[in-house]
């Protein structure tokens, strides 16, 4: 696979929702928390903490905590855009930028994630290319579960470790 591009990876989800449910589970911390990390907090452009309940703009940056893993798995990181309807665009781990398009193909609310910038050296191959793409895809799945039906797929037990879930 010498064309393989290791610097970047493209994901793509049909979710039975509606496009603004799909863009609020996305920028309002409390919503993330329900499908995605166990805690989501940012952080406005003047250093003050946003509020759970309220969408995260551009320049907030934000600490997630994941289930599954203790305090010292974390994710930092900034929010590049976010233009309050149907895209978002945030750095993430050393791994890049991670933008969230949302957008209606023959009747259904399609959600493509990109991961950008990915480091091509070993590294980053396995770790931001391989094992990001593993990791949203299942929180992408987890997402349409969320969504359509209330269903959290995520491992909450941190004495289980290395799953697929978590």
């Amino acid at each position: 696979m010498a064309d393989y591009d290791w610097s970047r990876f493209t994901l793509k989800i049909n979710i039975r929702a509606e496009a603004a449910s799909i863009y609020d589970a996305w920028t309002i911390p409390e919503q993330l928390e329900q499908w995605l990390v166990r805690s989501a907090r940012f952080k406005r452009t003047n250093g003050t903490r946003r509020e759970k309940f309220l969408h995260i703009h551009r320049g907030d940056t934000y600490h997630w905590l994941w289930h599954g893993h203790d305090d010292n798995m974390f994710e930092k990181g900034e929010v590049l855009a976010a233009n309050e309807t149907d895209k978002l665009q945030f750095s993430f781990t050393a791994g890049g930028i991670v933008t969230i398009d949302i957008g209606e193909v023959l009747g259904e609310q399609i959600l493509m994630l990109t991961q950008e910038n990915i480091p091509t050296d070993e590294q980053g191959k396995v770790s931001y290319h391989l094992g990001c793409l593993s990791g949203w895809t299942f929180y992408l799945a987890n997402l349409k579960s969320f969504l359509e039906g209330g269903i959290d797929l995520r491992n909450k037990n941190i004495s289980l470790s290395h799953m697929i879930n978590a």
